[in-house]
């Protein structure tokens, strides 16, 4: 179709027309703040039934930049969170997300990027993009600490999944509880009788692997186990992680069990996959090994590890109702400071950590 032909957009001028007001009316009515209260009921339901006859929808961004709350929260990802291979990984905090949203009564807003993965900005162009939101949850790994701490300065409001630490301010979030989760599957490892549990972590310096590895570090001394850092090692690729990798530690340092940070994809899943086809490691007949969290793509036709489970869809639901929290009322008192929540995490026993291999226990 022609653009002369185009049938053009209602504005509130053709609204103020068709009810028989003025054009301010219309503004008040439409903006919905506390000044529309002084507008007779009759006059707004004919301003509203105007609008809808025309086919008239508000502009949402222009009511955001005059400081009114347009009931939107928006949903932003430092990295791409739809692709194939990160998909099933993300998916309960998306639908915890959207759920929760819906639940509290609000719209949501999903932001993407602007650019690549790798420019992947809230202030992209200089301005922050979500201010078109009342308010945002924030998912992601790859984060831009500089731009959380930009919204702190800003005071936008915004509640992070995961925990996150930044200089100069305090950010609003949901985490799991690492720590907990992985002293507990250090005490069940130590209940089977294994003295010599090494912890494979990532060589990245975040949180979740502080917190994972405090939770290690506490494990061992609850359950009166010495520490021995040959038994702390870093992972960079678990794709390389290999059945000659584990049987060296199990031989030279007398390993007899393994926790492991997994990853997001199925690098480590599939690593150790190969490993039991070639039948070289056995988990648990040669060695136990007890997962830090979920595998991706994990169903009842995969091998069940041992391991804790993240509640990824409450998390995504407990961030959305902090952020409505943030918020307060319209027209209320600043709502409370920085809120940070840890969410437990659930065991699931699995069946690949047992009892110490016949033989290899301690004296």
């Amino acid at each position: 179709m022609a653009s002369s032909e185009r049938r053009r957009r209602p504005t509130q001028v053709d609204i103020a027309r068709r009810a028989g007001v003025s054009q301010a009316t219309v503004s008040l009515v439409i903006s919905g703040g506390a000044a529309s209260d002084q507008i007779a009921e009759s006059t707004r339901r004919a301003v509203e039934q105007a609008a809808r006859e025309l086919g008239y929808a508000a502009n949402v961004a222009a009511r955001s930049l005059k400081g009114g709350r347009n009931h939107l929260l928006g949903l932003y990802t430092f990295e791409p969170v739809f692709p194939v291979d990160q998909r099933d990984f993300y998916y309960p905090f998306l639908v915890g997300v959207e759920e929760e949203t819906a639940a509290q009564g609000y719209d949501l807003l999903l932001f993407s990027s602007v650019g690549s993965a790798a420019d992947r900005s809230i202030y992209a162009g200089g301005a922050n993009r979500l201010k078109l939101a009342d308010g945002c949850v924030l998912l992601g790994r790859k984060v831009r600490r500089e731009e959380l701490a930009e919204l702190i300065r800003e005071d936008f409001p915004f509640v992070f999944i995961g925990r996150r630490e930044v200089e100069g301010g305090e950010v609003s979030y949901v985490a799991a509880d690492y720590v907990s989760a992985t002293a507990a599957l250090v005490r069940r490892l130590s209940e089977l009788g294994h003295d010599r549990i090494m912890y494979l972590r990532a060589v990245e310096d975040t949180e979740p692997t502080w917190d994972r590895e405090a939770g290690y570090l506490r494990g061992l001394a609850e359950n009166g186990l010495p520490f021995d850092e040959a038994l702390v090692q870093g992972l960079a690729d678990p794709a390389e992680l290999s059945a000659g990798h584990l049987r060296r530690w199990i031989d030279e340092l007398g390993v007899t069990a393994f926790l492991v940070e997994p990853t997001e994809d199925n690098r480590l899943v599939e690593a150790l996959a190969a490993m039991e086809a070639t039948e070289l490691i056995r988990f648990p007949a040669d060695c136990s090994l007890a997962l830090l969290g979920d595998p991706p793509s994990w169903t009842p036709k995969t091998r069940d590890w041992t391991r804790f489970s993240l509640p990824r869809a409450r998390m995504a639901s407990e961030a959305v109702r902090l952020l409505v929290e943030l918020l307060g009322e319209p027209g209320a008192a600043a709502g409370p400071g920085p809120r940070q929540l840890s969410v437990p995490c659930s065991f699931v026993p699995g069946d690949s950590a047992g009892p110490v291999p016949a033989g290899r226990r301690s004296a």
